[in-house]
């Protein structure tokens, strides 16, 4: 495959979704690519056919949305901003369906068209209505092929777009007035959104919408060995992506979890409004992995607390004074931390 930026879920994990089908003897709901424990495996890690784990949450939860998707209701993913939402839809979608690429970003200005069809108008001026002339959106296409179709920050979208998908989960059928005909779902088909907390008041879901999927939340990680499990995995893996050979500081790694645990647990007035995800720590790690590869130096708190400033901070002025009272309050006498303690002063308590 020729390189890009970042290779979808079935690209990406080609080999393994292959060494999952050729071992699966289990029984698969119609239209699945696997069996639901294959599935589980696929995003949960099998040691045995060298899989490893990709998810880093309950592993229940997991088990639960899979099931949901096996029944009429849809999957809603809601949680925090950067708890993994839309990468467990994802591989969810490349598990099941083979194709992770039926999406829609939900925004202020999504339309009825981007749910259901709209129409090539050079064909339909010289031809009138036809199929040729049809332009499918991901949601069609998902029914026509029985597959898995994912809508992102559906509480996004305008209050009339959310109905749309009232009588596309109830009905399983898209109907197209002018060719007098209605899609039928086919075996396999069903939807998967997600909902970030932060916007849930943005545009609620009515309950008659609410009713057509089963909801998971996603929580934040709050096992440090877990998330630094996560954080070495991420980086690891988007630098091999990238052609790319270095060793992770792992002792600074463990210095931004402690850090991280720290400011979502322990500051009380003084919570940062900052997003402090693990997908957030992530990319601070990543810049880190970067700055040290390209100016050939070695990884450093100086590049830590750099990266949390570009990261963290975005317009939120307020949270350079935390920052500073963390410093002050925890990590000045913090043993070892005295390089973390010296960048961060420089940057932060001016």
């Amino acid at each position: 495959m020729t390189a890009v930026i970042r290779a979808h879920a079935e690209q990406r994990y080609q080999d393994q979704l292959h060494r999952l089908k050729a071992a699966d003897t289990a029984l698969a709901p119609p239209g699945w690519a696997l069996s639901p424990g294959a599935v589980r495996r696929f995003i949960c890690g099998d040691t045995a056919l060298d899989i490893p784990r990709k998810y880093y949450g309950e592993d229940a939860l997991v088990e639960r949305a899979i099931v949901s998707l096996m029944g009429n209701n849809g999957l809603m993913l809601v949680g925090e901003p950067g708890t993994a939402k839309s990468m467990l839809s994802e591989l969810l979608s490349a598990a099941i369906s083979g194709n992770s690429q039926y999406l829609i970003q939900g925004t202020a200005g999504t339309t009825e068209e981007q749910l259901k069809y709209s129409w090539n108008f050079a064909l339909l001026l010289s031809g009138g209505p036809s199929l040729e002339a049809l332009l499918k959106s991901p949601i069609y296409q998902a029914m026509e092929q029985g597959k898995l179709a994912r809508i992102e920050e559906i509480t996004r979208c305008p209050q009339e777009i959310q109905d749309v998908l009232i009588s596309l989960m109830s009905e399983k059928s898209l109907s197209i007035p002018e060719l007098g005909i209605a899609i039928q779902a086919k075996p396999g088909f069903n939807l998967i959104a997600t909902a970030n907390l932060l916007d849930r008041g943005v545009n609620d879901m009515s309950s008659a919408l609410k009713r057509r999927f089963n909801f998971e939340t996603v929580p934040v990680l709050k096992d440090p060995a877990l998330e630094r499990q996560l954080i070495l995995s991420q980086v690891s893996q988007r630098l091999a992506d990238e052609g790319q050979d270095l060793k992770l500081d792992e002792a600074l790694v463990d210095l931004l979890v402690q850090v991280f645990h720290d400011l979502r647990n322990n500051m009380g007035s003084q919570a940062m409004e900052a997003t402090l995800s693990t997908a957030e720590a992530v990319n601070i790690v990543h810049g880190c992995a970067l700055h040290s590869l390209y100016w050939q130096q070695p990884m450093h708190a100086a590049q830590l607390v750099q990266q949390m400033h570009g990261t963290l901070i975005k317009d939120k002025a307020d949270d350079v004074k935390k920052l500073a009272h963390y410093l002050d309050a925890v990590a000045r006498d913090r043993p070892g931390w005295q390089d973390f303690f010296l960048a961060g002063k420089a940057l932060w308590m001016r």
